[in-house]
């Protein structure tokens, strides 16, 4: 993906930062999935006095495209930090990568780690994932 791409992704994963509802952990994560059609589903997570009920940044952008009949993805750019504070990369939970090995390929599908759009790192998400179950498991 051009670089260009990426610090578009980048930038608007930052701003859902302000979305992000945190009480507890205070820590605040936004996300910003390309679809192949060139459409952006943004995400950001929310938490629950009851923990369970908590849906992570990666999953809500994800469930927004998935509502809209989108199952195609290229990428996702994942930003996160304590009080919103971006000083590492924040990686997306197991439970987001295996919604992932769902609706992406392993072998294309990249994820962008950044804490700003000068600092980031891209993966494939078979590098995230190795060995993950997916729908061709079940073929």
């Amino acid at each position: 993906m051009e670089t260009s791409k990426i610090k578009e992704l980048i930038g608007i994963a930052i701003q859902q930062l302000k979305f992000s509802y945190t009480p507890y952990s205070n820590f605040k994560v936004g996300a910003a999935l390309l679809a192949e059609n060139g459409s952006v589903y943004t995400g950001c997570n929310i938490e629950n006095a009851a923990y369970t009920p908590c849906n992570c940044a990666e999953r809500t952008a994800f469930f927004k495209a998935i509502s809209e009949g989108v199952h195609n993805f290229q990428a996702i750019c994942v930003v996160g930090g304590k009080n919103g504070e971006l000083t590492e990369y924040a990686a997306p939970c197991g439970v987001c990568r295996q919604v992932m090995m769902e609706f992406c390929n392993p072998e294309t599908f990249e994820i962008i780690l950044a804490v700003d759009p000068e600092h980031y790192q891209v993966f494939r998400l078979k590098e995230l994932m190795p060995m993950g179950f997916g729908p061709a498991n079940l073929a």
